[in-house]
């Protein structure tokens, strides 16, 4: 089978298994069976196309052209495979998840919920093997409508709040910049096509650049860069797997990862460095990570902490991608990948702590890592991830982002990392403590029925006769992804010689 052929069924199998879902929703077992295993198929896949570029090559699939100048089209190339692998992977370890969540909270709608979840894979797959940015822009907006009923679920008046600022965030944001920076893009260069070393150097002027740049960070809303971030925690309404989705496998993911691709295949490196067009971008994402640390530490709710943690490490990312240096942009790259595996296993507690015990506040945790040791413990990994500490895969992103402001002597950005590291223990920490640390509140021994009630459980016995973990096939994911973050921490050498290749320019 041709290179071609694999990137064509990256997006057809998710497709495919969507419609087969849909066929098999009276049988619950089949239809996530049939989820699994379009899960498993995409990721397989999408593994095909890896060894052709690590070799240097970059697959091509030819679309059709819709005017001129505006053609769909694909190719894969180092940033994309490392997108594409993410997410189809995670996708694996999610459906299992949601399997158990799902059921364990008896949620309403679950065909509905894995086919948008299918459909969601496979824009999210078009976006990371895009050719252009006018491919890109398309299946970014299909990501956007393919989530938006995931967002909202429920069905309350919450969930469809939620899901209107959602939508109207991200689509807002297309629409008033996103757009008029793809316009003036094919206008200054005559071209969208993702070309290495960019398409603006001898084209566009500095102050032309500085804000065209602007249009792009403030029109790729799912990046989350403040001020536009506010759909993020909002969106939070939506079950589990969903934010996992929306922060770890495919949304704020392809919002940074666009962003990565434009500086690096539409800008070029050299270009923003000689124009210095980023250096507001640079104080901006310093801000927004900070300040959304901050406010993190103000919020008892854990998915809501969660959330803006999320918003904070994309700043590191958009960071990465405003320095502009080669290490910057290898460790904005490496934290895409850093960032799913820590963020995915905290979500993943998160909704297991609810499943168990249907707690959804910090302040409610008193203890339970007694009753809940697996779930908790593998939210102390993902956090020390989070955090940036060895021997866990967060500690080399950091690493390189600091290194890549110390070549381009932002020496504050090395300052404002530090302190973020510090945020992130403050906001982070507290729970590790909480659960294994502090003794349960009075009559209440982790956890508690099913209306949030305390539901008390002997002190005596066995550990095991005093756990009450969520279902296994919640558990058990959220271990691998915790496991996964100290492998990662091994990696770094691969994952930095696969981002090379992106910052490589034909001579």
């Amino acid at each position: 089978m041709e290179p071609a052929d694999h990137i064509l069924l990256a997006m057809l199998i998710p497709t495919v298994g969507a419609l087969l879902i849909v066929l098999t929703r009276r049988n619950p077992n089949l239809r996530e069976a049939v989820t699994l295993a379009t899960a498993g198929l995409l990721f397989v896949n999408v593994l095909q196309l890896l060894p052709v570029v690590l070799a240097g090559g970059r697959p091509e699939l030819s679309g059709f052209e819709v005017t001129p100048g505006l053609e769909v089209a694909f190719q894969v190339e180092p940033l994309g495979i490392l997108f594409g692998l993410i997410a189809s992977f995670l996708w694996i370890v999610n459906s299992f998840y949601s399997i158990g969540y799902m059921r364990g909270n008896k949620e309403p709608r679950q065909t509905q919920f894995y086919v948008a979840f299918a459909v969601a894979l496979a824009s999210a797959l078009g976006i990371a093997f895009s050719a252009n940015l006018f491919t890109l822009f398309l299946f970014y907006e299909i990501l956007t409508l393919s989530t938006y009923p995931l967002v909202a679920h429920h069905g309350d008046a919450k969930a469809r709040r939620g899901a209107r600022i959602y939508l109207m965030i991200l689509l807002g944001t297309s629409i008033v910049f996103f757009i008029p920076a793809l316009v003036w893009t094919l206008a200054i260069a005559g071209t969208l096509d993702f070309t290495p070393g960019g398409i603006l150097a001898g084209k566009a002027s500095g102050l032309t650049t500085g804000l065209l740049l602007a249009l792009f960070a403030f029109g790729i809303g799912k990046a989350a860069l403040m001020p536009v971030h506010k759909w993020l925690p909002n969106a939070m309404v939506a079950p589990t797997p969903v934010s996992a989705l929306l922060h770890a496998v495919a949304v704020v993911k392809a919002g940074v990862f666009t962003i990565l691709k434009v500086s690096v295949y539409i800008f070029g490196s050299d270009h923003l460095l000689a124009t210095g067009a980023s250096e507001w971008l640079v104080y901006l994402a310093t801000f927004s990570l900070l300040a959304a640390s901050v406010i993190a530490l103000t919020k008892d709710n854990l998915k809501a902490r969660l959330a803006y943690s999320t918003v904070s490490q994309l700043g590191y990312i958009v960071l990465g991608a405003a320095i502009a240096t080669p290490l910057a942009l290898i460790g904005a790259g490496m934290h895409i990948l850093m960032h799913a595996f820590g963020k995915i296993t905290l979500f993943f507690v998160a909704g297991a702590i609810h499943t168990a015990t249907h707690k959804t506040e910090i302040s409610q945790l008193n203890g339970i890592g007694r009753v809940m040791p697996f779930t908790m413990g593998a939210f102390f990994i993902g956090a020390l991830s989070i955090i940036g500490l060895p021997p866990l895969g967060g500690a080399w992103s950091k690493l390189y982002i600091a290194l890549g402001g110390m070549d381009g002597e932002y020496w504050f950005v090395v300052a404002a990392l530090m302190i973020s590291s510090v945020l992130n223990v403050a906001y982070l920490m507290p729970v590790v403590v909480r659960a294994f640390f502090r003794p349960p509140d009075p009559d209440d021994h982790g956890h508690g029925d099913a209306h949030g009630d305390a539901a008390p459980v002997p002190e005596t016995g066995s550990l095991r006769s005093r756990m009450k973990e969520a279902p296994w096939l919640c558990v058990v994911p959220l271990m691998f992804t915790a496991f996964a973050c100290f492998i990662l921490f091994f990696a770094p050498d691969a994952i930095e010689g696969l981002l090379q290749g992106m910052l490589e320019v034909p001579r």
